[in-house]
């Protein structure tokens, strides 16, 4: 089993396919958005890949050491929106080709009027895992 990282983004999906920010969304449509991540989870906890995941708020500041005896530096309040993560899943699966198999479906999520966001997944592996021979 590999664990691999999988990245929500705020940056949204890609033009003309549903690109309407979760922010403009109706509370129905939230509450399905979270509903199917949620089952998404209970899905693969069953099946003994899910490690965890958390949705973030999209609220942040990068924070930065600089140096003995000085605070830290900060750059905000915010991040630019490409850059910000709005949540996080971890997946623990037996070949990179069911990783991304996973990672395809959960863009599949719903958004805006119920159709799926199409949204951009990042999918890192953890660090000393060979993605190349997990294939």
């Amino acid at each position: 089993m590999a664990k691999y990282l999988l990245l929500k983004h705020y940056r949204g999906a890609p033009e003309a396919v549903n690109d309407v920010p979760m922010d403009r969304w109706t509370p129905s449509e939230v509450t399905d958005h979270m509903q199917y991540m949620q089952d998404f989870a209970d899905r693969l906890e069953k099946t003994g890949e899910y490690v965890d995941g958390q949705a973030l708020s999209p609220e942040g500041t990068f924070v930065r050491y600089d140096g003995e005896g000085r605070p830290p530096v900060t750059d905000g309040p915010f991040a630019e929106t490409k850059d910000l993560i709005a949540g996080w899943m971890i997946i623990d699966v037996e070949t990179y080709d069911r990783a991304v198999e996973l990672a395809g479906e959960l863009s599949a999520a719903p958004g805006a009027g119920g159709k799926p966001i199409h949204e951009w997944i990042e999918l890192r592996p953890f660090y000393g895992v060979n993605p190349a021979a997990a294939e």
